[in-house]
């Protein structure tokens, strides 16, 4: 006789106990309500972090490198653009990366896939930032246009890199007027439709 109370207590309760949850669990899925609020909303998403290794240098600001579990992850270098493979310090630039992080062990903090499905993020080996190395050593320009991407202590030491090479006629800086990447890939495009 016991059981059954409890039996029917429980069936008459339950339905209730399940719609509150129901709404707790809701209200707590639900988009956050905007707040006034004194500290201000961070624009940088949260990075995603993976160790491999480089086995594939495309381009001065484009690689592959091989996870722990084999998978391949092509790697655009965000924040920089180097000169195109068939630009002027395009060889060089390609060269330089290579010779820093090729069939080495580095770091990747990523964020975002660009449009050809590439991660978009940041290199490091042993702490040091690659893709600042690569606009030190004037072999890439600061890709102002997607600075907003990143945190603003790497926009100012970017774009400081830039000036300095710039200012020692490193790299691509010794020479009388370099084209930016991407001007020069506007270019490519053009002249290819015209020939059309």
């Amino acid at each position: 006789m016991l059981r059954l109370k409890t039996f029917n207590r429980l069936r008459r309760t339950l339905p209730a106990w399940l719609i509150a949850v129901a709404l707790v669990f809701a209200g707590s899925c639900s988009k956050p309500t905007q707040r006034n609020s004194t500290v201000a909303p961070s624009t940088k998403a949260i990075s995603q972090v993976f160790m491999g290794r480089v086995v594939r240098i495309a381009d001065g600001d484009t690689i592959t490198v091989l996870d722990g579990i084999n998978a391949q992850h092509r790697i655009r270098l965000q924040g920089i653009d180097a000169p195109e493979s068939n630009q002027a310090f395009g060889t060089q630039s390609k060269k330089n990366l290579s010779d820093m992080i090729f069939d080495r062990e580095v770091t990747v903090e990523y964020e975002k896939t660009d449009q050809y499905g590439r991660l978009v993020g940041k290199i490091l080996l042993d702490g040091r930032d690659i893709n600042l190395e690569q606009v030190k050593t004037g072999m890439a320009w600061h890709y102002k246009e997607y600075q907003r991407e990143q945190s603003p202590v790497d926009r100012e030491l970017y774009a400081r890199a830039e000036d300095e090479a710039r200012n020692a006629r490193r790299g691509l800086w010794a020479g009388a007027d370099p084209i930016e990447p991407s001007a020069f890939r506007k270019e490519q495009k053009r002249e290819r439709e015209e020939a059309k």
